[in-house]
């Protein structure tokens, strides 16, 4: 594997890979949960973040890389001009019940208050519009944008209709080019899921990188030669990165891992479960839930929420900078090892879910804007996924192995007794579906209910649900969604085959609510 690489005042390369995702959830409810889901990320992560990045260009422009996945849903969440226009009044509940705290209290959650109008100030002088922060970083050369799948559907056990693959893909890639003016060229496959030749439905949509975890690369057929430390090439032309588990436990284990020191924010004991309920009713909070509203650190693992201690920013901040330290100078010493010879830079490729990054990880994006800034000192070179592959490496080609990085590292999280009756139902659905479209479609009110249909159909295959009903956390939710939008593909089904009787304000009202993808192409579905 011999290319056009830097050179040899690195002892290798390292690519941080985020991968930012939220289902496609709106309600026409303020202060609903799924609303806190997007502001509680917007606010602990993607602006964070973006200020990480910007901050890290002036200083470092030359080494501040980082690859990046925006899923299509989230995308239409950033977009959407009702939740940007919602997101002050967000805020400002915050605020004031912040400043209704006993004065001790308002003391230790200071910090807080001011991260929020910091953070809210970012968004006012971008008028809301993060998408064209991310757009500008891209265009730099700074980010590399990858796409995902078009709701976050689990492609293995959609592989019954390939052409419901094919759906999830190519609305995504159409939704990324309309939103970012190129075609995206990478691919975060959800959970990082293969199965056995996804890969020509990748290149047939004109994807031709994408990240697996380790064992999907060390199980190819034939074994690789440099393991993780370099892509390989599938027989049909996509590039695959695979994870390298010592880039990325230091971080991710949540026994041993950085986010678990003392000094950290305590991510479960929020103000939102500790006000009564009816503090939270006078604001426009029907209900105890979490708030965002976090300024105890974690002390101890082993004291209970009752005992934790205030949070001190600063002995946070200085932690985050000794842990980015550690974990640069560990990455240093891996890669002396692997640089064995002068013809071979190996990459170590360290793919996160972005909303580790301060949302779980408060102090995750201090991290991060110091792995960005100190690399160099380390004889790191820091890469994006696109600029490697601009190196022009020659790539081994190998077939990659079914796999996922959901616990277990194949399918099963995705099926199991909790979830599991998921796949027959969509299913069904998506084989109706394929067989509707294969067949003429007219135009006018016929082809609004196709497409429409065809957005249900993608709701409902999200694998966001099934992780919730597999993980045991708001179940109901996730069952409800998956009904509802099943429920709606269904009744468009019968409406699409017997035209004669079409409930017009059913269909506008499921417009209107599941208004995602506008630009969706019906004959993505054609056999």
């Amino acid at each position: 594997m011999n290319g056009q690489y830097p050179k040899k005042n690195y002892l290798g390369q390292l690519a941080i890979v985020l991968h930012a995702h939220l289902p496609y959830v709106i309600k026409n409810e303020k202060n609903s949960l799924e609303e806190d889901w997007l502001f509680e990320a917007i606010l602990e992560c993607y602006i964070p973040l973006l200020q990480a990045i910007e901050s890290s260009k002036k200083e470092n422009p030359s080494n501040t890389k980082l690859t990046i996945s925006l899923s299509p849903t989230l995308l239409s969440l950033l977009d959407n001009k009702q939740i940007q226009e919602t997101f002050p009044c967000w805020i400002k509940i915050r605020n004031d019940i912040l400043n209704e705290l006993p004065q001790k209290e308002k003391n230790a959650s200071a910090f807080l208050m001011r991260n929020l109008n910091s953070k809210y100030l970012y968004w006012q002088e971008c008028s809301g519009n993060l998408i064209e922060k991310f757009k500008v970083l891209n265009k730099s050369g700074n980010l590399d944008i990858l796409t995902c799948a078009a709701t976050h559907g689990y492609l293995p056990i959609l592989r019954e209709n390939p052409e419901t693959v094919n759906g999830q893909i190519k609305t995504a890639i159409r939704n990324h080019e309309n939103i970012f003016g190129t075609r995206p060229l990478g691919i975060w496959l959800p959970e990082c899921a293969y199965y056995e030749n996804l890969d020509e439905i990748l290149f047939n949509s004109g994807i031709r990188y994408a990240i697996l975890d380790g064992h999907g690369i060390l199980n190819a057929t034939p074994r690789p030669r440099y393991g993780v430390y370099a892509p390989i090439c599938s027989k049909k032309g996509v590039a695959f990165f695979g994870r390298d588990s010592e880039s990325t436990l230091p971080v991710w284990s949540a026994k041993d891992g950085y986010p678990g020191d003392k000094v950290y924010r305590e991510f479960h004991k929020d103000l939102g479960w500790e006000l009564p309920a009816s503090e939270l009713q006078k604001k426009g909070i029907s209900t105890k839930r979490p708030l965002g509203l976090k300024y105890y650190k974690i002390t101890n693992e082993n004291v209970p929420l009752g005992k934790k201690e205030f949070y001190l920013e600063n002995e946070a901040i200085k932690k985050s900078e000794e842990h980015a330290k550690e974990y640069l100078s560990a990455r240093s010493k891996q890669l002396k090892k692997l640089s064995l010879s002068p013809y071979f830079m190996p990459l170590l490729v360290a793919p996160f879910d972005a909303e580790l990054f301060g949302h779980w990880w408060y102090e995750g994006p201090f991290f991060i804007e110091n792995i960005l800034k100190n690399s160099s000192k380390y004889s790191i070179k820091l890469t994006n996924l696109k600029e490697f592959l601009t190196q022009k490496p020659n790539l081994q080609i190998c077939d990659p192995s079914p796999s996922s990085w959901g616990q277990g590292g194949y399918h099963n999280y995705w099926i199991n007794d909790a979830n599991a009756w998921i796949v027959p139902e969509i299913t069904k659905a998506g084989s109706t579906f394929v067989d509707l479209c294969s067949k003429k479609i007219s135009n006018g009110l016929t082809s609004r209910l196709f497409k429409q249909a065809a957005r249900e159909l993608l709701l409902s295959e999200s694998s966001d649900w099934s992780f919730i009903l597999r993980a045991g956390t708001t179940t109901e939710l996730a069952k409800e969604r998956i009904d509802r939008h099943l429920f709606r593909f269904w009744k468009l089904v019968e409406m699409i085959k017997n035209n004669s009787i079409i409930n017009l304000r059913f269909l506008e009202d499921i417009e209107e609510e599941d208004n995602v993808f506008p630009d969706i192409d019906i004959t993505d579905w054609q056999k």
